[in-house]
């Protein structure tokens, strides 16, 4: 019954006898009745889709293996903003994809679409939230299609870095389409130039991948601006050690020790090397035994490293501090 029908119905039936005396103890039957009616309409024209939801156990889902998010970078950080808006909706508003996995296993999903609330559920439920449980959608999809869904979810999102979607594309285009740029490239409604840059950016070697502070810091743009040098095999093996040299410096500050290399600095330092021939000296690294103690300073040039400290530093503070330079390095 059309809504135009259901206009034309009522207006008939409202001038009789018997509708006056029931509109009162019916009206509201009667609008649930069109109000289904219409519902029911809806549905048969294509204008509405009915779904089943289910609300699980986080436990019970695992991230798919393709999956375009690093789960292990998520932290109740990164996530607070999801994690405050569960809890202040009190349950989760929008439902995750997945789809169901074989038996024989410790999980019944495996996450297409929705890491991330699935991790905000999963931690507060073990802080003190623990009947909080994780809304999800459940599909079937072929590994192509659950690949193009989770790309089109997370395309523009600013927390899936360019490196781990480069990654992504990389395993997908010899997977689902052959090595065929252009195939994907279709699929994916992109244009080719687009996708040959996010290629690009995954073949990055990985001791640069290493120079930055973590994936999410590298952006296309950055290998983008090192393609060229690195087609030179001088001015390559050059920024290859130099990166190295990099690395070390941000895999202390991972262990706490100094602050981080920024990503800008890193591609200025690693430009700078094919330039200057040894590259600039980077920022020194500090290293302390304790949060009071007088620290040392460690930087490196080319194929020398420098360590300095200060002359009144006691002999206590001197070896603590070298002892923490020496298990961050070697």
């Amino acid at each position: 019954m059309t809504k135009r029908h259901d206009a034309i119905f009522d207006a008939v039936l409202s001038g009789t006898p018997a509708d006056r005396e029931k509109r009162d103890d019916k009206g509201k039957a009667g609008a649930r009745f069109l109000k289904r009616g219409n519902a029911i309409s809806e549905r048969l024209s294509g204008e509405q889709e009915e779904k089943v939801l289910h609300w699980v156990d986080p436990a019970r889902c695992r991230l798919w293996e393709r999956h375009n998010r690093d789960y292990a970078l998520l932290n109740e950080e990164n996530c607070r903003d999801l994690i405050d808006g569960i809890r202040s909706q009190g349950r989760q508003e929008f439902p995750a994809i997945v789809r169901r996995v074989s038996e024989g296993t410790h999980a019944d999903y495996e996450v297409i679409c929705g890491a991330r609330r699935h991790f905000a559920i999963s931690w507060l439920r073990a802080n003190a939230y623990p009947n909080f449980k994780y809304l999800v959608e459940v599909r079937d999809l072929t590994d192509e299609e659950a690949f193009r869904l989770s790309d089109i979810e997370n395309r523009d999102r600013e927390d899936i870095s360019d490196y781990e979607r480069a990654i992504d594309y990389a395993k997908a285009i010899d997977l689902y389409y052959g090595g065929r740029q252009k195939a994907m490239a279709e699929r994916l409604e992109v244009s080719e130039v687009w996708l040959s840059r996010y290629l690009e950016l995954s073949r990055l070697p990985s001791v640069i991948v290493q120079a930055f502070p973590t994936v999410r810091d590298i952006r296309e743009l950055h290998a983008r601006t090192l393609k060229p040098l690195l087609k030179n095999p001088k001015q390559r093996a050059k920024i290859l050690e130099h990166a190295r040299e990099i690395g070390v410096l941000q895999e202390a500050a991972r262990k706490g020790q100094g602050g981080f290399v920024e990503p800008q600095k890193v591609v200025a330092e690693l430009k700078a090397c094919v330039s200057s021939g040894t590259g600039r000296k980077l920022m020194a690294t500090e290293y302390r035994g304790g949060p009071k103690a007088k620290p040392i300073l460690h930087s490196r040039q080319g194929q020398k490293q420098r360590l300095e400290f200060a002359k009144d530093i006691s002999r206590e503070d001197l070896l603590a501090a070298f002892d923490a330079f020496v298990k961050a390095s070697y």
